[in-house]
């Protein structure tokens, strides 16, 4: 996400990648997934990819749902190991059909923990993760979305986008949050819009702070493929 964006602060809450109109900031969001996929493994960024989101608005202005742009499984993760079944095994705190070394954290696009992205070095602090999503994987609310993905300047008007665990946090459960920390779609919501990227263990957002990494993570997001 950084290198994307150009940013050591990474994207922020506003994912448009170049795309405009309707819609802007989902359709980038599927653009960077797949092209994060195509730079792992090339030939895998012509799937059909789209990014667990959900907005208030998509190009024809109704109410978008993250789970219902995923397909209907299954779906498995860079190295071939089961993520969910279907949908009813996703929609559970953890997938519940995962792979047990996947289960409790979900691997970046190279297939690798997110938790601890380098085995030499210490774990870091990267749990939270853009959805804007409820348990049920359905929009949280009007304000959980950074303005469906396309606003960045920390106003509190563009309200705080809605996060999920990659892997098992404590201290979750805030607004509209589940699994007390645990859950991967729906935790709780960040302070703010603005790019910022914290993966120290600080034990929480700043005072003041108004980025979407403010609580530990780098704005990242969920990528499916819609074929395996």
């Amino acid at each position: 996400m950084r290198e994307l964006s150009g940013s050591q602060d990474g994207f922020g809450g506003d994912l448009r990648f170049g795309e405009t109109g309707p819609g802007a900031g989902l359709r980038g969001a599927d653009k960077i997934c797949a092209t994060i996929a195509e730079k792992s493994l090339p030939g895998a960024g012509s799937k059909m990819w789209r990014a667990f989101l959900s907005a208030t608005a998509g190009e024809d202005g109704k109410q978008v749902n993250a789970i219902d742009r995923i397909g209907e499984g299954p779906w498995y993760d860079r190295l071939g190991r089961l993520v969910a079944n279907e949908k009813e095994e996703l929609l559970n705190t953890r997938p519940s059909g995962a792979d047990e070394a996947i289960m409790n954290d979900l691997p970046n696009e190279d297939g690798v923990p997110n938790h601890q992205p380098d085995p030499g070095q210490p774990e870091v602090d990267n749990h939270d993760t853009l959805t804007g999503s409820n348990t049920q994987g359905q929009l949280q609310g009007a304000t959980a979305t950074c303005k469906d993905w396309t606003a960045k300047t920390g106003d509190r008007a563009e309200g705080g986008p809605q996060l999920g665990h990659s892997w098992p946090r404590g201290g979750g459960g805030g607004p509209g949050g589940g699994g007390g920390g645990s859950h991967w779609i729906t935790s709780h919501n960040a302070p703010g819009c603005a790019p910022g990227v914290n993966i120290v263990d600080s034990g929480g957002p700043a005072p003041g702070s108004n980025t979407v990494g403010g609580g530990g993570g780098y704005g990242g997001i969920y990528c499916f493929a819609l074929t395996p």
